[in-house]
């Protein structure tokens, strides 16, 4: 097949995850076009695959108002009206900044001959595939990645006309299946994303914290409040007032290339004192977030929501035991005390108190360090989306 492939400012600095499933579906033998937006701000532009990814990638936002008249006096007869009286206003000004998007996607989906079109993203990317199909395009599909709310206006539209969903966890299914259950599409899957397991594995055994030796700990996410890296920092402060000695990376960038909450964590960093402990190391690519893997003893997350979290599996998938908050679906990946350690979020006395028992206990950390990489191997390999994502394609266009 040729299949569309549409993600929100690609490539950004969390879309290492896409890469890799588009790769998986090459190598069962399909085309993809990549597809986006717009290109996300220089900043946060890091992986060592971005210069290809941005070549070969069709990017649909800039507004043409011809298109988007074109395409407006295509959708006015289907319904368009209807809709947006339904929807509301903010579904109106989303239609008027998608509509050439549309145009473009369906001109594309012509010339290139594509079957169908998967949208990562149920935003206005995904308004941009169900205008497209309604205009005469090809097919689409969804891919939730987190709460609803996220998303903006006109779910019922967006989600009405697609072919099928993929939902990254059984919690956000069930989310959506309370909140609009007369508009899903029949077939909805769980299906949370994946890594590549046979890129992210050590080559040499993990060795636990020795003591008198620094603690070296590392962690991965934007730059966001609600990543929780605040609170990361206030229990590093605790541990180094309780004696304990250790050392933590963050890589991560903030939406705005460095301008945004980065500089909040700055003066955070500098209130408590951590410049000689804590480095915030800017977006790096996979390479860089593997070796920082290897070297640490223990991941660490502090997230007040996160819907599942590529990090985590990332770092059980390097062998590296993980340290987490129990919040939005990552229960349904990290198994408290088998597979990795959760503490409430916004607890950062909570944080220091995990980091410490595993740091004091070798056993506890070879232990979350073999169960975390079997548990990933078995359920969380990247080949899996791209498997499923197949065979729903083809189911959707072998039905009447």
């Amino acid at each position: 097949m040729r299949i569309g492939y549409l993600v929100p400012q690609f490539p950004g600095q969390t879309h290492i995850f896409f890469w890799r499933e588009v790769q998986a579906l090459e190598a069962m033998g399909h085309k993809v076009d990549l597809l986006s937006t717009r290109m996300p701000p220089s900043g946060l532009i890091a992986h060592d695959w971005s210069e290809d990814a941005i070549a070969r990638t069709t990017y649909l936002g800039q507004i043409k108002p011809l298109n988007a008249l074109r395409a407006l006096s295509g959708l006015l007869p289907r319904g368009l009206m209807r809709a947006t009286l339904r929807e509301g206003p903010g579904f109106a000004r989303d239609v008027a900044v998608t509509l050439s998007a549309a145009q473009a996607l369906k001109a594309h989906a012509t010339t290139a001959g594509l079957d169908h079109v998967h949208v990562h993203s149920c935003g206005r990317a995904a308004l941009i595939a169900a205008l497209a199909q309604q205009l005469g395009g090809p097919s689409y599909s969804l891919t939730l990645h987190g709460p609803l709310s996220d998303y903006g206006p006109g779910q019922r539209f967006k989600w009405r006309h697609a072919g099928f969903a993929t939902i990254i966890t059984l919690k956000l299914l069930h989310e959506m299946q309370a909140a609009m259950p007369e508009d899903l599409p029949e077939r909805l899957t769980v299906r949370p994303m994946g890594v590549d397991t046979e890129v992210l594995k050590r080559e040499t055994p993990y060795q636990p914290p020795e003591k008198g030796r620094p603690i070296r700990l590392f962690s991965c996410g934007r730059l966001n409040v609600v990543k929780g890296h605040q609170d990361l920092m206030s229990a590093m402060r605790q541990l180094l007032d309780q004696g304990v000695d250790v050392r933590l990376e963050i890589a991560g960038e903030d939406d705005a290339g460095g301008e945004g909450f980065r500089k909040d964590l700055e003066a955070h960093l500098r209130k408590l004192r951590l410049q000689d402990h804590v480095k915030l190391l800017g977006a790096i690519d996979a390479g860089a977030v593997k070796a920082k893997l290897l070297e640490a003893h223990a991941f660490v997350l502090a997230s007040w929501h996160e819907p599942l979290g590529v990090a985590y599996m990332e770092a059980m998938a390097c062998g590296v035991p993980v340290i987490g908050t129990d919040a939005g679906g990552v229960r349904e990946l990290i198994d408290d005390g088998s597979t990795g350690k959760l503490v409430p979020p916004k607890e950062p006395t909570a944080l220091a108190r995990a980091i410490r028992e595993l740091a004091q206990n070798p056993d506890s950390a070879l232990h979350f360090s073999a169960a975390g990489r079997a548990h990933v191997e078995t359920h969380f390999r990247a080949s899996l989306g791209a498997e499923t994502l197949v065979s729903e394609i083809l189911a959707t266009r072998q039905e009447p």
